[in-house]
């Protein structure tokens, strides 16, 4: 049941298709609601809400994982014609050939892991990918997205665990035969969904950073919120959809990288910048506080001095400070009673500290005015580094309304404690 659709390009860290289900159906969102997913990535929350017949919203800062929810919520090519197109490119590839052999301009192939792909099957790629930009714009986007699903693993030599790396080098690949198997996958899916509950129900995809939600939604315009933020660690969540963001032109040169870095969470060090300030909006939180002098005491203890070390406490109040950010503009856009499902982890990847993301964050909410109504376990997880069982948990919210009286959430509880105090504001 999750495959439909979803398949067409998946972030690899991204939550099963069936948990956004579940939590629909338990907050009860009907006809007539608009969903959002403030961290939209590849669209798992809006595909779904599609098959559901909900009027969804996206907000992405990553062009490529924009570009791939947007085409995965448009549901409007003829199979046979994406099949037909498919074979007229695939044709056209044969007849030109492969001289002379393409390849990156030099900062563009800069910004790739060394050994992502190798030179012929990127020369092969980049002339699909350039006949691919011939085709008209009812098809077009279809296509360069089955391209794009096709780079990390079965085109170039990407593998991915914990972090994204390199495996194996391929000398060479069938480009033009696995991109077809893509497009073939599409093509299915889009017969299959044909008959859903409605094919045409809206779904947005906006070029936004989370932390600025206001500024992009009507006010009171959301009845519910199913999304999974990055979460506190080292992954550089742009590295994943690196070879396939720089093969269709979505990343070019540095300038761009960073824009695009600066435009998310600050989740991991490589994404820090010395104007960063998101930490203000926790600088008096006693927890967060704590949490990062546990860091820098753990690195002081360890003797680790690299720059990235030294960033692993600044990075923690920035995340938490971002996060904050986004619950405190987002409120504007919801309506009284509206429902969240905030999808996060522990973590431990600075230092083997340990971060109770989902405790903080519904900590971070409930001083904002929103009643936590629980943190449901989803799944553990091993550490990389200790093997030790980490918290997978959905923090699950409402909001009152501006003028509900919030409830006060004990950090040291796992449910929310009635308070007669009124909800702080940022």
């Amino acid at each position: 049941m999750d495959r439909p659709v979803h398949a067409w390009y998946r972030f690899v860290l991204s939550f099963p298709p069936h948990l956004v289900r579940d939590y629909l159906g338990r907050f009860g969102v009907g006809a007539g609601a608009t969903v959002l997913d403030p961290f939209c990535g590849t669209g798992t929350t809006l595909v779904e809400c599609k098959k559901l017949g909900f009027q969804s919203v996206g907000l992405e800062g990553n062009p490529m994982a924009r570009f791939a929810a947007a085409v995965k919520v448009d549901w409007r090519p003829a199979p046979a014609g994406l099949r037909q197109r498919a074979a007229a490119v695939a044709a056209a590839v044969a007849r030109a050939g492969e001289r002379p052999a393409r390849t990156l301009p030099e900062e563009a192939r800069a910004l790739l892991l060394r050994g992502s792909i190798s030179p012929r099957p990127l020369g092969r790629t980049l002339a699909l990918a350039a006949r691919l930009a011939r085709v008209g714009p009812r098809y077009r986007d279809h296509l360069r997205l089955a391209l794009a699903a096709a780079q990390p693993t079965e085109i170039g030599n990407l593998r991915f665990g914990p972090e994204v790396g390199v495996g194996p080098a391929r000398r060479d690949a069938p480009v033009v035969e696995v991109w077809r198997a893509r497009v073939e996958t599409m093509a299915a899916d889009l017969e299959a969904v044909a008959g859903g509950p409605d094919t045409a129900v809206p779904a947005a995809v906006l070029a936004a950073d989370a932390r600025d939600a206001d500024r992009h939604l009507g006010p009171e315009s959301i009845d519910a919120v199913v999304t999974s933020p990055p979460y506190p660690n080292e992954k550089d969540y742009t590295r994943t959809t690196r070879l396939e963001s720089v093969v269709l032109g979505f990343l070019r040169t540095r300038a761009e990288l960073r824009a695009l870095k600066q435009g998310l969470v600050r989740s991991n060090t490589r994404g820090v910048y010395a104007g960063d300030d998101d930490d203000r909006f926790v600088a008096d939180h006693v927890e967060i506080g704590r949490l990062a002098a546990a860091i820098e005491a753990r690195r002081v203890e360890l003797h680790k001095t690299s720059g990235f070390e030294r960033l692993y406490p600044r990075v923690t109040r920035l995340y938490f400070g971002g996060l904050f950010r986004h619950l405190a503009g987002l409120r504007r856009a919801l309506r009284p009673g509206a429902r969240l499902a905030y999808v996060v982890g522990d973590q431990g990847s600075f230092l083997r500290v340990l971060i109770p993301t989902g405790r903080l964050l519904a900590g971070l909410a409930d001083g904002l005015g929103y009643e936590v109504l629980g943190l449901d376990l989803f799944r553990l997880r091993r550490a990389t580094a200790t093997r030790t069982a980490l918290r997978e948990e959905v923090v699950v919210l409402r909001w009152p309304g501006p003028a509900g009286r919030g409830r006060r959430y004990s950090l040291g509880s796992s449910s929310p404690q009635p308070s007669s105090a009124p909800a702080g504001a940022p």
